[in-house]
């Protein structure tokens, strides 16, 4: 078997970047610069893998090459035999792990490990839409129970034959963003919607936004320039949320890196009756949404060299039609179709995650030549 001297070469700068990292982590005046330190950490965390298989991989060689010298000096046949045995066990182990080693070569997107804010707003379709975004935060909801994920909604607008017109939350898990970055998009739905007469089928639409969570230091925010109101909440919830002020808004002016337009950035959080829980929320998504907008180009740049786009691109693209009188969901980033609509509906939707991912995953290595 002919060794990959490209994937060995390659495998020779990441052992060295490897130690390098080790001793920078272990740095005080890198450990004293918070941003610094938590990027060269999710490095070394990243690199680890590589690094193993790299050993695994060296040692590999090295049993081969064993195994080859043994049987062209060795003149005894049941010697001869082992090595021959070895030399075949060795070479299938080597493809093995250059393939595992390929898989781990994929450039990582750095937000995988992150939280989300989760967008999901009733689209085209009036009050049928607004039921469908209800329907999608319940499908959602059940997903995120079933991986032990925590949801927190900070602001929801419901419609006026149920759902949402609009509703906000945070997910915090592990690897969250990775998981849930593909479900960003306009889904739509075709059925008899329940105010429907006729019994006459309407196509609805729903845009859901996945936003990666921003850390505080990763955005400079000056929290002095924020101009916040108070509020009393509406709707139900008891006469504390009705007659107390519990509910915030903040106003910030924000500079576009990439344009240099100035504009205002409005937030309302009514979810908690605790107004510093409110507050908080709401920074947190302030927080995140300016780094979205300032990653943008980043991500218009990674969908521009792609011929594809599985996670990245135009939020406004339509990925997914779910189709109640056929029971079918039907994925158009992928062609991947199935038919068990109420279990999906239910939260059950890692299997089209899972083909997504490896859609993505067959790109990124052609991205990288591997």
């Amino acid at each position: 078997m002919a060794t990959d001297n490209g994937l060995l070469d390659r495998l020779d700068g990441i052992e060295a970047r490897f130690q390098e990292v080790s001793l920078l982590i272990t740095d005080p005046s890198v450990i004293s610069d918070m941003k610094r330190f938590v990027k060269l950490n999710r490095e070394f965390h990243e690199l680890e893998p590589l690094v193993k298989a790299r050993k695994d991989y060296m040692k590999t060689l090295a049993d081969l090459e064993d195994a080859r010298l043994l049987l062209s000096s060795e003149q005894d046949q049941e010697m001869r035999q082992m090595a021959r045995e070895e030399m075949e066990q060795c070479t299938t182990r080597l493809s093995s792990l250059e393939e595992e080693i390929k898989l781990l070569l994929i450039p990582q997107d750095p937000q995988d490990d992150k939280n989300v804010i989760m967008e999901i707003r009733g689209g085209t379709g009036g009050d049928e839409a607004a039921i469908f975004a209800g329907d999608l935060f319940r499908m959602y909801s059940k997903f995120c129970e079933a991986k032990g994920w925590k949801i927190a909604i900070s602001s929801c607008s419901e419609g006026t034959s149920g759902g949402f017109k609009e509703i906000i939350f945070s997910v915090t898990g592990t690897k969250v963003y990775g998981t849930l970055k593909y479900e960003s998009g306009v889904h739509r739905v075709q059925r008899v919607p329940a105010t429907e007469t006729q019994g006459r089928i309407h196509t609805s639409a729903a845009t859901v936004a996945v936003l990666p969570e921003a850390d505080a230091f990763e955005v400079e925010i000056h929290e002095g320039e924020i101009r916040w109101d108070t509020f009393r909440s509406g709707g139900a919830g008891g006469q504390n949320v009705n007659k107390v002020e519990s509910g915030v808004r903040l106003r910030y002016d924000w500079k576009n890196p990439n344009t240099g337009i100035v504009e205002e950035i409005l937030i309302e959080c009514t979810e908690t009756r605790d107004q510093p829980k409110n507050k908080e929320r709401a920074l947190s998504r302030l927080r995140t949404m300016i780094y979205d907008r300032e990653h943008q180009k980043y991500m218009d740049d990674i969908a521009a060299r792609r011929k594809t786009m599985v996670s990245t691109g135009d939020r406004s693209a339509k990925i997914r039609t779910y189709n109640y009188p056929q029971g079918r969901i039907t994925d158009h980033r992928i062609n991947y179709t199935i038919y068990n609509l109420p279990a999906f509906m239910d939260g059950q939707i890692q299997d089209c995650i899972d083909h997504l991912i490896v859609a993505e995953n067959a790109e990124r290595m052609k991205e990288a030549e591997l």
